[in-house]
């Protein structure tokens, strides 16, 4: 069977969830580092984001698109439920997440920190003011989906907790989103107990260049 190859920053949060994914199912990859608009990315992306996939002829773009290609090619457990209700519950997590989450805690908050465009490169204290009300609300949201049964849907890892799990790490990292997950005891508890699978702690995002978290 050719190579399959993950192509993208191992400190993106999407890379992270296409590699957590590999890993669960016992998939062998190599992770091949490249940032957005390289060109090895450009060949597959449209829009040149990362992750991208190389297997033998079939490319992919879209951790979500890249994930499905993986749950379904390869032996091993299902990633997703193959019940047509939980199933969809699954998919409306991972909607729920990449469109409302990720935008909020990741593209608003966490680049403000890491990435602020400030003159002296401190953080964007404007931007991380304003995110801080609505990531409250999110946090709260997420707290009360998971206080059940430790899992976003059903009783299983799923998808659905592969694809939030990268952007609860940062957070934990980071001042106020750190104190707000602490705060919110279910999806603490649910962070540190998903966190510590083998296939999480193996793909978990290095620090960014220069930096030391």
């Amino acid at each position: 069977m050719p190579e399959l190859q993950i192509i993208g920053a191992p400190q993106s949060n999407y890379v992270c969830v296409v590699r957590i994914a590999c890993l669960e199912k016992g998939v062998p990859y190599t992770l091949v580092p490249a940032i957005p608009h390289s060109p090895e990315v450009d060949a597959i992306h449209p829009f040149g984001k990362i992750p991208v996939m190389r297997h033998g002829d079939v490319t992919l773009s879209e951790s979500r698109a890249i994930c499905f290609y993986i749950d379904h090619t390869f032996d091993g457990p299902s990633l997703a439920p193959r019940d047509p209700v939980e199933g969809a519950r699954t998919e409306e997590w991972i909607s729920l997440v990449n469109t409302h989450i990720d935008p909020l805690l990741v593209r608003q908050y966490l680049v403000a920190h890491l990435f602020p465009g400030t003159p002296d490169g401190s953080p964007n204290r404007a931007a991380i003011e304003a995110a801080l009300p609505k990531m409250e609300q999110h946090f709260t949201v997420l707290d009360q989906a998971v206080a059940k049964t430790g899992h976003l849907v059903g009783n299983t890892f799923t998808l659905a907790d592969i694809n939030l799990l990268p952007i609860l790490f940062y957070m934990n990292k980071m001042p106020e989103s750190g104190a707000m997950l602490r705060r919110h005891a279910s999806l603490s508890s649910y962070f540190e107990r998903h966190m510590s699978r083998p296939s999480a702690r193996e793909a978990a995002p290095p620090p960014f260049p220069g930096r030391q978290s």
